[in-house]
């Protein structure tokens, strides 16, 4: 299986100043353009301490100069693997548009005020899922799984104020590299990188 993909030359001339921007700026197209179901799904990839990576999908729920923030239960297997191992890397796998960012950085929990104002956001029924779930453990049927969610939601009926989980919230991850990749004809593809530095950033190209 085999395409080629055909874009715009992407050049050093194209960037935004701060990669933060040229992430914003990507990041419209694609939500804009229609073409993806859910253009803010990412990859998150941890590794345990003794190296061992594991990855998942998830939604990116904020971005700002801070970093990128997504939410999980801690006690989850990334939850764990990020409290002892900070690194991490994330992929925006955008390829209808042959497109790629690939950001690799440290992440850290972001405040509990901002956990719970976020928490509030979501639909009732996600709160109640934020609960019923214990992330990555084992159970042993789906049916322990929603009996555990019919009880929380007769407790905590619709309208009701559902509390923040203490052991749910989020992670900003601060980037020290973000790449964008975007794909050509004959695997010409172009990669630029934005490499912290001191107070700024560096761009180099990569080779496809």
């Amino acid at each position: 299986m085999r395409e080629q993909y055909r874009s715009e030359d992407f050049t050093e001339k194209d960037l935004a100043a701060d990669p933060m921007d040229q992430f914003a700026r990507w990041f419209g197209e694609v939500a804009r353009g229609g073409v993806l179901h859910e253009p803010n799904a990412m990859v998150v990839s941890t590794a345990a301490p003794d190296g061992r990576p594991s990855s998942r999908t998830v939604l990116l729920k904020q971005y700002d100069g801070r970093g990128f923030v997504f939410f999980t239960n801690y006690g989850s297997r990334k939850g764990r693997e990020l409290t002892a191992n900070p690194y991490v890397s994330l992929l925006f796998p955008w390829h209808p548009l042959a497109r790629q960012v690939v950001v690799t950085g440290t992440a850290a929990r972001v405040s509990r005020e901002e956990t719970v104002a976020y928490f509030r956001t979501r639909p009732h029924g996600s709160q109640l899922g934020a609960w019923a779930s214990e992330q990555s453990s084992v159970i042993g049927s789906r049916r322990e799984l929603v009996e555990r969610y019919d009880e929380l939601a007769a407790r905590h009926p619709e309208g009701e104020t559902v509390p923040t989980p203490p052991r749910w919230g989020g992670f900003r991850v601060v980037p020290d590299a973000i790449e964008f990749w975007q794909g050509h004809t004959n695997r010409l593809h172009d990669r630029l990188r934005y490499v912290r530095e001191d107070a700024g950033w560096r761009v180099e190209r990569l080779s496809p």
